[in-house]
């Protein structure tokens, strides 16, 4: 078991707790899962050819999960399954194309997915983006909010069916420790509004991704989903080299493998018993979703964004 007080320390000191000295100290008091803990599962991972996407399907099948990587370049995807499958000799693997920031590919997704996967246990929903404009979608939402919150909230609701034929079904909610430095931005979800920054919009989409994971685990607990946020700590990846290229060559030496930044999310998706629902989680352990006084919000603004994020989607 980790003594409670040196995480903690780790946890509050932001580069002890992010880089990969925390997740070093920490391992030390971690047990692997069962080598066959997702045999007879089968997950989706989003935004899975490259990065801290593709670490979790690669890890996902190492523990025996069929894995469905959602990716948008199939020709990107198809490359990253050769990688995998070089990696875990034998693993069921499978390419779906899809862009969860385009909700009408969404719906279309789900439909094609369903009738070929009457049950599936756990969705992880990883994708990112780090506009350096603001840039929006077909529908008209700023393309963070629309990865982050919107297209995941969508697909999952699409796909309850799926999740209720499973035995246990998870969803995994792939956040950020940036998330900490932002409030709900309840007066301008969409960002239209002052300078547009994409670390900015990338820490407030999170922000709301996080607020609303118990609202998620409630909505969802007809279907007995779990329901989890993370984040990875501070990961060496494609995204980080092409969004964060100075934050890289500062901390480089600190930042974490993917693979050691997908260890929540594959231990979210198999450790037994169930997890508890609706929480936020870095380094297999509970974290506070404020450290700052600042980011905290009312009810009634959650409850704002909430309705926002539903009625966007289509679901009120």
């Amino acid at each position: 078991m980790f003594p409670t007080v040196l995480d903690e320390v780790l946890d509050r000191t932001i580069v002890g707790g992010y880089t990969r000295l925390g997740s070093a100290v920490r391992r030390r008091f971690w047990s692997p899962p069962a080598p066959d803990a997702l045999t007879g599962s089968t997950i989706l991972v989003t935004g899975a050819n490259s990065g801290i996407g593709k670490a979790i399907a690669a890890g996902g099948a190492g523990l025996g999960a069929t894995v469905l990587m959602a990716v948008r370049d199939r020709a990107r995807g198809e490359a990253a399954r050769a990688d995998i499958l070089d990696a875990v000799p034998g693993a069921c693997v499978q390419i779906e194309r899809s862009d969860v920031s385009d909700l009408a590919d969404v719906r279309a997704f789900a439909a094609d997915l369903l009738p070929r996967v009457p049950a599936l246990d756990a969705v992880i929903h990883n994708a990112g983006v780090m506009p350096p404009q603001r840039t929006t979608t077909e529908e008209g939402h700023e393309l963070s909010l629309a990865t982050h919150v919107l297209g995941p909230v969508l697909l999952t609701e699409l796909l309850l069916p799926a999740l209720d034929a499973a035995t246990d079904p998870r969803v995994v909610l792939m956040s950020s420790g940036g998330m900490y430095t932002q409030g709900l931005p309840v007066g301008d979800i969409e960002y239209r509004t002052g300078e547009y920054r994409g670390a900015i919009a990338y820490a407030r989409s999170k922000r709301i991704q996080v607020a609303l994971t118990p609202l998620l685990a409630h909505r969802w607990a007809v279907q007995s989903v779990t329901v989890a946020a993370m984040h990875p700590g501070w990961a060496d990846t494609p995204g980080v080299a092409t969004s964060l290229p100075g934050f890289r060559r500062l901390t480089g030496p600190l930042l974490r493998t993917a693979a050691d930044a997908a260890d929540t999310a594959v231990w979210l998706t198999a450790v037994s018993p169930t997890p508890p629902s609706g929480r936020f989680w870095h380094d297999r352990a509970v974290r506070p979703v404020h450290y700052l006084p600042s980011t905290r919000y009312s009810e009634a603004e959650l409850q704002t964004v909430w309705q926002y994020c539903l009625a966007a989607v289509g679901l009120v």
